[in-house]
């Protein structure tokens, strides 16, 4: 058997085994599928544009017998060959299992492909074969978030607070290839401190969102359920996928949280207000000081304790995203309402 798990996957990607010169990469969590997919290339050729030397091939367009066909080539001018195949609805797997027969001695053959059942045929044959790996790409966990972060601030010669990281992990995940752009932004806003903070977090990453989820977390924090119910429809049908709205409500009651904990301890609701919400368009002031009025410190806490469990489950159960995250933030809305 030859699929392979954890340390294994990594071990393989940064050195592939020449004995197993077949990779199929797939799973739900597209990023790190292509992530994988280009690394397990670029380790297998000299040079990447060179059309000789690394074969792009449509799973969808692929004639029978042409995968092997390629996979076998002599390479004109030497050098090492790879067969990049990237999986569609056609049934790649009879083609697969001919080459698992005839591995191809100098070449790698790389199949991209989506989240693939237990029982897939394509699956199956790579996982069975000896000459082939299976290299599952699932949603990082965050225990592979915080990973990621610490590797991505070493590499650019950063220090990260405990709760800043804490915070960032409840903000990103769901695809590996958009989260490593997240903490590369805030890399590079940090860049020169030596150290990411918590508000270094919020500051960047509380503008990731190109969509305007703005009437959402205010119909939350402000307690108007059928505002709220109207507005995560809007978004919905705009496209925006749960756990970014999830992780808007996050970073908003996350101000709110700061705000009203320097307002507990003296500041001056105006100043408080100004820090934590930078840039906030004036037309929102008006909502923001009714969250914060309706809203303790107690309260936020454990809404922010909430939104952070519901964002990790939606990383783990993607199928059941939009109504997890409707059912989280509509509980809120109705808890904005007692007012207590």
């Amino acid at each position: 058997m030859a699929a392979l798990k954890g340390a294994e996957i990594d071990a393989y990607v940064s050195r592939p085994d020449p004995a197993r010169p077949i990779a199929l990469v797939y799973g739900p969590d597209a990023g790190l599928v292509r992530e994988r997919v280009e690394a397990l290339v670029r380790a297998s050729v000299d040079d990447l544009s060179d059309p000789f030397a690394l074969v792009r091939l449509d799973g969808d367009a692929v004639e029978p017998g042409r995968l092997a066909e390629e996979a076998h080539t002599v390479p004109l001018f030497g050098g090492r060959r790879a067969v990049w195949i990237k999986a569609g609805r056609s049934n790649l797997a009879p083609a697969v299992e001919a080459l698992v027969a005839d591995p191809p001695a100098d070449c790698r053959v790389v199949v991209e492909a989506g989240d693939l059942k237990k029982d897939s045929a394509l699956r199956t044959t790579c996982e069975q074969a000896r000459t082939a790996v299976a290299l599952p790409c699932y949603v990082d966990g965050d225990a592979d978030l915080a990973r990621l972060i610490d590797q991505e601030m070493r590499a650019a010669g950063l220090a990260i607070e405990a709760e800043a990281r804490t915070l960032l992990v409840s903000l990103i995940g769901g695809d590996r290839q958009a989260s490593r752009g997240e903490i590369r932004k805030l890399a590079l806003y940090a860049h020169g401190t030596g150290r990411v903070t918590a508000d270094d977090v919020l500051a960047v990453i509380a503008d990731a969102s190109a969509l305007a989820l703005d009437e959402v977390v205010d119909a939350v924090f402000a307690g108007k359920p059928q505002g709220f119910d109207t507005a995560f429809a809007r978004a919905r049908a705009a496209g925006t996928h749960p756990d970014r709205i999830v992780g808007e409500a996050l970073r908003h009651v996350a101000r709110l949280h700061r705000t009203r904990v320097a307002i507990d301890g003296g500041r001056a609701p105006a100043d408080a207000m100004r820090e934590a919400f930078r840039g906030l368009f004036f037309k929102r002031e008006a909502v923001v000081r009714g969250a914060l009025a309706a809203w303790t410190t107690p309260r936020l806490a454990q809404a922010l304790a909430d939104l952070a469990e519901t964002a990790a489950m939606l990383r783990k159960q993607g199928d059941l995203a939009e109504p997890l995250a409707h059912r989280a933030l509509l509980t809120l809305a109705l808890k904005a309402r007692q007012r207590r």
